[in-house]
């Protein structure tokens, strides 16, 4: 299977945020942000579904230096030879695929964060990373551009994480502050077990305030006129804004299953970001 067509199937969720965040691209930046979220796909597969932490090590360690092999022109894997392209034309995205594999190997350990700071490193590791890439691929390689999707991709993980706290907590993982959850008085327990309380919906509302806060002073930063080559991740925001309101108007009902909108509602989230931008 050739590389491109590779990435496209693995990324061929239909109705996800990805899928609408590319659908109004051209077919070379759609390319280059299939690839990356291919990769991003790949090192999360690594990590749930490899139950063995030495052989998850082993195959991040081969991802690592797959990516490495981009600079000699020599990758083997679909994913990485898609990526070939893309880094000979913006070098500076290198690093921060490499970042990817550094989030990948945070997960192996740990599966608590003690505080924010420890959290805003995985999130800046993870969604940071990948918004800072994506803005790259994307035509933005101003510095103030950079900035303002590296803190966008942040506050984006950081709604993902709100949005599927059961979905973590019934494989074993809190990635809510643990040092919040004392504050309001939410135990580990609760959280694990799905039971919901005012103190777990006061626990949420500020996690909800603090992450939409940190995507409008992203968002904010961005300059006016690069706006438009940065519309797909403008429509990421949008959707995932919307999200989270959705949580917030049902009460943060969401440790027993997983919150979405429907499929025309995020189409016309999109097509209304990218007419309006």
């Amino acid at each position: 299977m050739a590389p491109d067509a590779y990435c496209e199937q693995l990324t061929d969720r239909k109705g996800s945020t990805f899928y609408y965040g590319v659908l109004f691209l051209d077919p070379a930046r759609r390319g280059a942000a299939t690839a990356l979220q291919a990769l991003c796909v790949e090192l999360k597969q690594v990590v749930a579904r490899t139950t063995d932490e030495n052989a998850a090590r082993i195959k991040l360690a081969w991802w690592r230096n797959e990516i490495v092999r981009i600079h000699t022109q020599t990758p083997q894997h679909p994913v990485t030879r898609a990526l070939l392209g893309m880094l000979s034309k913006y070098p500076d995205a290198a690093p921060l695929l490499e970042a990817l594999v550094d989030a990948a190997e945070m997960d192996l350990m740990q599966t608590r964060y003690l505080d924010f700071k420890a959290l805003a490193q995985y999130c800046a590791l993870t969604g940071g990373a990948a918004g800072e890439c994506a803005a790259i691929l994307l035509g933005g390689a101003d510095e103030a551009v950079r900035r303002a999707m590296r803190g966008g991709g942040l506050a984006l993980c950081l709604i993902g994480l709100i949005r599927n706290v059961g979905e973590h907590a019934r494989n074993g993982r809190v990635y809510l502050p643990v040092n919040e959850l004392q504050q309001f008085n939410v135990p580990v327990a609760d959280v694990l077990n799905a039971r919901y309380s005012d103190n777990f919906r006061s626990l949420m509302e500020f996690q909800s305030t603090r992450a939409l806060t940190l995507l409008d002073d992203a968002l904010n930063e961005l300059p006016r006129s690069q706006r438009k080559s940065q519309r797909s991740l403008l429509i990421g925001a949008a959707i995932y804004r919307a999200l989270l309101e959705e949580i917030r108007a049902d009460g943060f009902r969401i440790l027993h299953e997983r919150a979405s909108l429907t499929p025309i509602r995020k189409f016309w989230l999109a097509w209304k970001t990218w007419v309006m931008t």
